[in-house]
Order: structure tokens, then C-alpha cells, then sequence
């Protein structure tokens, strides 16, 4: 063989050998895939490993949470009336009961002012009775015209004068008593000595503040609530009070108070809830967690809230579609109604039967393969 010839063999074993390898990378499956593609698709389907929840009919209560303040409604500064010197106090933490006196301030002088009333009040009611019983006595006299007329007026005057002498001594006793009284710095309510602003022995005048009284036995709570929720909250709505950083145990109770009037500043309203607190347990000034039942909901689509996916698009949840051969994530955008106690409530873009996807979902992208690996029961509402 010439050397031409053995050059055109080599050509031609070359191009038999490229259409066989365009002929075999060039079949189809029955699908009309290519090999190489059906190869490809297999590897790229990503299966991810997931919990789910299907989703039933649940309750939900629709709650307002809010911070409250303890207070005592009866919680009063008690101040000096009158001038004068503290000779006497009732000690820190002493039960006093209304109208007891939690201090007293040096009544000498007003004493003696008052016995000098009094002897007066004694004199003065002594010439009130004879200038009664003269008068009386010159009455048929002066019928029977004993006496004259000039006369007879004359000891009406005198009667008259000794009733004004009388009721002026009456007017001097009440006024000193009136002073004496206000030396005894009474409790208006039966509360227990909380704070001192005077010492025995220390002068005060009248507004010196000498003594604080608390009730402790019945405290209220106080909290405000967004000016939004004014429709939903009435006397007698039920609230819930946790006092997480204290021994007291959570309480139950109803609103007593609904403020009618908005604060400019927070745009809120105020409420109140009244508590017995005989045991003790609670503090004013103490700080509580108030949940407020705004509404019972019945027959819900209720989700925990880390389901939900947020992006610029809105809210979204991922569910298990099982229409195929092969279970697959899909996106569903949703819209989401009350929420609390790390659930909420799902208005659109859920269906009871939905499959969604409660953990592993960050993971996820539309289209992943799921493998479950628990199917979560449906919420309690306690959850």
C-alpha cells in the first residue's frame, strides 16, 4: 500500500469512529429524554428531610398582651394640720385602722385653750338660764300690767344676750376641740405605716407630710391598652396576670375599670383589675404580664408562627405536595390574622388537609424532594 492509501484508511477509521460516538450519545428514552439528561435530572432533585403538620379545624384566643403596674387604691400621704411639735408616732409596719391616729403632734396650749372654752361654755349656758327663767317670769306680769312695756322689753334684751353669749362660748369649745383634733394625724383608711417624713421632736406646719399609710389588703393593676382594641374592651373581660420574676402565683380575674378617655401621648386607654390581696403575696409597684381574652375563635387555621417564611414578597409557608410519584415542597403565600403564645392564625392561602412544613423549612426551595421524618399532630390550643 502506497503511502496516500495508508493516509485516506487512517481518515476514513477516524470519521467511522466519530459518528459511532455521536450515534451513541445521541439515544433517547422512551420519555424522548436524552441519557445523559434523565442521568441529570436525577442528580439534581434535592431530598430534604422535613417535619410537617396537617392542618385541622383548631380553637384559638385571641389575646392582647400588655404590661401592668400594681398599685394600692388606698395609698395616702397623711400631712400636719396644724403647727406644732411630733411628740409621738406609730412605728414602720404597724397595722392601723381608719381614723387611728399614726402620729400626734403637742397639743399643751390647745388644751389649755380648750378647758378655758369650756369654763366659759359653763358660765355663758348658767346666765343663758336665769336671763331665760327672769324672762320667764316677767311674762304675766307684764300681762296683768304689773310691769310696762319698757321693762318687759328690757329683760327680752338681756335674754337675748345671754343666748348669743351662749352660742359664742358654744362656737369657741367646738373651734378648740376642732384644733385638738387636728394634733392626731389619723389613718382615713386601715392601712399599715409604710414611710416616716418626720422625727419625734421635729416641728411641722400645716401640708408637712409626716407619714405614709398603704392598704395592701385589695391592690389593683393598671395598664394601657392600644387605642385599636377600644371596641373590644369591657368591664367584666376576662385577663389573665403571670408575675414572672416573683414567687406570687399566676392569677385570674376580670376587668373592673375601662378608661373612656385616650392618653395624647401613648394613644392608649386605661384599665384596671381589682385583686384581694389578704394573703399578702402581692407588692405595689410590682410589674405583670396582662393578657387580655379579646375574643374566642372557633374553627381556625392555626400554624406556629416559625413556620412562616418572610421576604420582600409578603408571607409564605412551604407544604407537602403529593400529587406525584414523589412528594415536593411548594411555596404558598398567606395571610396571617391573630396572633399569640407562638401561634397564629392563617385567613387565606391555607386549606384544613394542607401539609405544611414546620421544621427543616429554611432549608427548603420549591421543588425539593421531603422525606418526613414526623408528621406533627394538630395544635392544642394550650400550645
Amino acid at each position: 500500500m502506497t503511502k496516500s492509501e495508508t493516509g485516506k484508511a487512517r481518515y476514513l477509521g477516524a470519521v467511522s469512529l466519530l459518528v459511532l460516538s455521536l450515534g451513541i450519545g445521541g439515544c433517547t428514552t422512551e420519555s424522548g429524554e436524552t441519557a445523559g439528561d434523565a442521568t441529570s435530572s436525577a442528580q439534581e432533585l434535592r431530598t430534604v428531610r422535613v417535619e410537617t403538620l396537617t392542618l385541622e379545624p383548631q380553637p384559638f384566643e385571641d389575646v392582647i398582651a400588655l404590661i401592668g403596674i400594681l398599685q394600692s387604691p388606698n395609698d395616702a400621704r397623711l400631712s400636719a394640720e396644724t403647727v406644732g411639735r411630733i411628740i409621738s408616732r406609730k412605728p414602720l409596719g404597724s397595722q392601723l385602722r381608719a381614723g387611728e391616729s399614726a402620729a400626734r403632734i403637742d397639743a399643751t396650749v390647745i388644751e389649755v385653750a380648750l378647758r378655758q372654752a369650756r369654763a366659759n361654755l359653763d358660765a355663758a349656758r348658767a346666765d343663758a338660764d336665769l336671763a331665760e327663767d327672769t324672762f320667764r317670769r316677767q311674762e304675766p306680769l307684764y300681762a296683768d300690767s304689773i310691769i310696762s312695756a319698757l321693762e318687759y322689753e328690757q329683760f327680752r334684751t338681756q335674754l337675748s344676750a345671754a343666748r348669743a353669749r351662749l352660742a359664742g362660748a358654744e362656737s369657741a369649745v367646738a373651734q378648740a376641740e376642732e384644733e385638738l383634733e387636728k394634733t392626731y394625724i389619723r389613718a382615713p383608711f386601715a392601712g399599715t405605716v409604710e414611710e416616716h417624713f418626720a422625727e419625734v421632736g421635729e416641728h411641722v406646719a400645716p401640708g408637712m407630710p409626716v407619714a405614709r399609710v398603704v392598704d395592701t389588703q385589695t391592690l389593683k393593676i393598671a395598664a394601657g391598652v392600644p387605642e385599636r382594641y377600644a371596641g373590644d374592651i369591657r368591664i367584666g373581660t376576662a385577663v389573665s396576670l403571670h408575675f414572672k420574676s416573683y414567687s406570687a402565683a399566676n392569677r385570674e380575674g376580670t376587668i373592673s375599670f375601662v378608661g373612656n378617655v385616650i392618653d395624647p401621648q401613648n394613644r392608649s386607654f386605661r384599665i384596671e383589675i381589682t385583686l384581694d390581696n389578704s394573703d399578702g403575696a402581692l407588692k405595689p409597684a410590682m410589674v405583670a404580664d396582662v393578657f387580655v381574652t379579646r375574643s374566642v375563635l372557633t374553627e381556625q387555621i392555626v400554624i406556629p408562627q416559625t413556620a412562616v417564611l418572610r421576604d420582600e414578597n409578603g408571607r409564605s409557608v412551604y407544604v407537602v405536595d403529593g400529587a406525584g410519584s414523589v412528594p415536593v415542597a411548594d411555596r404558598k403565600t398567606i395571610t396571617l390574622g391573630a396572633t399569640y403564645g407562638g401561634r397564629t392564625v392563617v385567613t387565606s392561602g391555607l386549606e384544613f388537609g394542607d401539609e405544611v412544613i414546620v421544621v427543616g423549612q429554611n432549608r427548603v426551595t420549591e421543588g425539593d424532594a421531603i422525606e418526613r421524618t414526623t408528621e406533627g399532630p394538630a395544635l392544642s390550643v394550650n400550645e
